[in-house]
C-alpha cells in the first residue's frame, strides 16, 4: 500500500497558487484513475483506489502547509505504514518551471511542509519536487502564494498529466523509470 500526499493550502484563495502544486498533482491522479470520492479524514481530504494492483490512498492535508506532518502522521499511523510507503508531491522554487526531481530522504531545503512531515514521520519518504521557479525580486512567501503565469500554468498542467500517466513507476519505487518517462 502507498500513501500519496499532495501538499498545499486549503481554500479557494490558495487554489492554483505555486504552493498548491502537490494538491494539483494528486487531483490529476484522481482524475486519471477510478478512486473513491474525497472525504474528510486525518485532518485532510482522502480518497483511495488501485493503480496496477497496488492499493493507493491519496491525502490532501487541510492543516495548511506548515502543519502538513500532522495529517501525514495520522494516515501513516492508521494504515500502519512506514515512511518508505509515502510519496509526497510538492512545489520546489529552486527548480525551473517544467523540471521535476525525485528523491528519497534529504533535507527539506526550507520547505515548511516538508519540515513538518520530517518532524512527524522522519525524512525517509519519497519526494516529487515540482519546479515553480524562483523570483528573487519577491519574498519567498509572497512568491509561492502567488499564481503562475498562464504560460507557466500550461507547462505545469502538462507536468501533472505526466505525473498521473507515470505514477505507477513511483508506486513501484522506480524513480529512474519515472524520470525517464517525464518529457
Amino acid at each position: 500500500m502507498r500513501l500519496l500526499v499532495g501538499l498545499g493550502n486549503p481554500g479557494l484563495g490558495f487554489a492554483k497558487t505555486r504552493h498548491n502544486m502537490g494538491f494539483m498533482a494528486v487531483d490529476e491522479i484522481v482524475h486519471r484513475f477510478s478512486f473513491t470520492p474525497w472525504k474528510k479524514a486525518f485532518k485532510g481530504q482522502v480518497c483511495s483506489g488501485e493503480i496496477e494492483g497496488e492499493k493507493v490512498v491519496l491525502l490532501k492535508p487541510e492543516t495548511y502547509m506548515n502543519l502538513s506532518g500532522e495529517a501525514v502522521q495520522e494516515a501513516v499511523h492508521f494504515y500502519k505504514l512506514t515512511p518508505a510507503d509515502v510519496i509526497v508531491f510538492h512545489d520546489e522554487f529552486d527548480l525551473p518551471v517544467g523540471k521535476m526531481k525525485v528523491k528519497v530522504g534529504g533535507s527539506p531545503a526550507g520547505h515548511n511542509g516538508l519540515k513538518s512531515i520530517d518532524s512527524h514521520i522522519g525524512p525517509e519518504y519519497m519526494r516529487v519536487r515540482i519546479g515553480v521557479d524562483n523570483d528573487k525580486q519577491i519574498s519567498t512567501p509572497d512568491y509561492v502564494l502567488g499564481k503562475p503565469s498562464a504560460e507557466d500554468f500550461k507547462i505545469l498542467e502538462n507536468e501533472f498529466s505526466q505525473i498521473a500517466e507515470n505514477v505507477n513507476f513511483l508506486i513501484q519505487g522506480d524513480i529512474s523509470g519515472f524520470l525517464n518517462k517525464i518529457k
